[in-house]
């Protein structure tokens, strides 16, 4: 009973410090979104009379300029944006691969079901391993 209550507190207490951590970098990110909307809305709304003085001069639109629309489809501040940045920096976080560090040994099954290694015990002296995880299609 101990020992749950210490690995859910453990889990906890993980889970808040990630949040601590990640926190500046996610509202730096929602900051950059917001202004990212802003100026794609602000040029829309500046460059729109520019348009219709020319739509009206010329009476038909440029072929490749689509129509001004400003609406929450288009946007990039929305909160499904928000949780998809948040969801994808706390894996990041929490990945066990990071650049220059040391490869993960995660524990592998043979074949028959009998015997577990890890995977760096293939590794032969200073020969490189290299695992495809591909297919032949």
């Amino acid at each position: 009973m101990l020992h749950s209550v210490g690995v859910h507190t453990l889990q906890l207490l993980t889970q808040a410090a990630a949040c601590i951590l990640l926190f500046p970098r996610f509202l730096l990110t929602a900051v950059m979104l917001w202004l990212l909307d802003f100026l794609c809305i602000r040029k829309k709304m500046l460059t729109m009379p520019k348009a219709e003085e020319a739509a009206s001069a010329s009476e038909e639109p440029p072929p490749d300029d689509p129509p001004v629309c400003v609406s929450d489809s288009n946007r990039m501040f929305t909160l499904e944006s928000l949780k998809a940045v948040w969801h994808g920096q706390k894996l990041d976080f929490f990945k066990s691969a990071h650049v220059g560090s040391l490869a993960p040994n995660p524990e592998v099954i043979q074949l028959d079901g009998q015997k577990r290694l890890r995977i760096l015990d293939f590794a032969r002296g200073k020969r490189p391993l290299i695992l495809n995880f591909g297919s032949c299609t």
